[in-house]
C-alpha cells in the first residue's frame, strides 16, 4: 500500500522559535535552511537526512514513504 507523502511541513528554528510553513522538495533532501527571523542556518541533526526531519512538523517525503509517515531514523534517504 503506497501512501501519498505530505509535501508541507512547519520548520521551527531551535534558536529563536520562529516557525514557518515550507514546501518540501520531493527529489532531494534539504541540508540547509536559513531562518527567516534570526538568519541562523539550520543543518540536520546527527542521524537525520535533512532539516525537515530534524526541525519540521512532518519528515521529508522519502522518509514518509520509507517509514509509513513516522519520524526519521538513522540512515534514511539512502
Amino acid at each position: 500500500m503506497t501512501t501519498t507523502p505530505r509535501l508541507e511541513s512547519v520548520l521551527t528554528c531551535p534558536v529563536c522559535g520562529h516557525a514557518r510553513r515550507e514546501v518540501m522538495p520531493t527529489d532531494a533532501c534539504q541540508f540547509f535552511y536559513e531562518c527567516a527571523h534570526c538568519k541562523t542556518v539550520l543543518r540536520p541533526k546527527p542521524g537525520d537526512c535533512c532539516v525537515f526531519c530534524s526541525y519540521g512538523s512532518v519528515p521529508c517525503p522519502p522518509v514518509q514513504q520509507q517509514r509509513g509517515g513516522t519520524g526519521c531514523g538513522t540512515g534514511c534517504c539512502g
